[in-house]
Formats: C-alpha cells, structure tokens, sequence
C-alpha cells in the first residue's frame, strides 16, 4: 500500500508539473452584464464562466466552445496585489476584437481571481 501510494503521489506532481511548464502567459480584462455572446452561439445563454477570445486565441473562430483554466499571476497595471487566488475555468463563446487582453473575462470569471478594481491582470492559461 506504501509503494502505491508513492507512486500515486510521483504521477500527480509530474502531471502538475507538466501543467504548469505548458501554460501560456497573457493578460485578461473583463466585461460586465448583459452577457451576449454573439460570435459564437448568437444570444445562447451560456452562464457566467464565459470569455471572450481576442485574436491570440480567437483561431478563426475555432475557439468557440473551448474551455480554459485561467489562473491570476500579477497586476497588469499599477494596481499592486490584484490576485485572489485559485483557478478558474471559463468557455470562449464569443469575439473580443479591440480587446486589450488574451482574453476578455465575465465579470463573474475576473472577480472569482482577481480584484475588480485592477480592470486587467497578468494570467497563466491553459485550453482544458
């Protein structure tokens, strides 16, 4: 039972190792209510954890319906400490043509890692 463990525990930290050396770094700024995604399911509702794609992911609309793991990792401006902490996991399910970030954030995806106030924030992100 030791050994299994072991092992068990060598897999997971390799795995999470592995995560963490292929996330990509950009920024993300986010947007507020009304949520209507219209480049990807026309006035689908689709929830809350949603984002826009800017043209570094957008992939001619291929990035429609991915999903991304998106973790806070410093201010993108000068507001210090803007990060809460955790990861979140968000569906694109929609265009952010003139966005000043990688992705554009639900206010309710920005704020579960991130202070409001910050607007925008340096991000690791991977397509989950």
């Amino acid at each position: 039972m030791g050994m299994q463990l072991r092992v068990l525990t060598v897999i997971a930290m390799v795995i999470a190792l592995i995560s963490a050396a292929s996330a990509a770094s950009g920024t993300a700024t986010y947007y507020s209510r009304p949520y209507i995604p219209s480049a990807c399911y026309g006035n689908q509702d689709n929830g809350v954890m949603i984002a826009g794609a800017s043209d570094a992911i957008w992939d001619n609309k291929a990035a429609c319906g991915r999903r991304y793991s998106v973790r806070c990792t410093g201010a993108a401006n000068t507001r210090p400490h803007p990060c809460r902490g955790g990861t979140i996991t968000v569906e694109i399910v929609d265009y952010c043509a003139n966005c000043n970030g990688t992705i554009n954030l639900s206010q309710d995806a920005f704020q579960m890692i991130a202070d409001l106030q910050a607007g925008k924030i340096k991000i690791e992100y991977n397509q989950v």
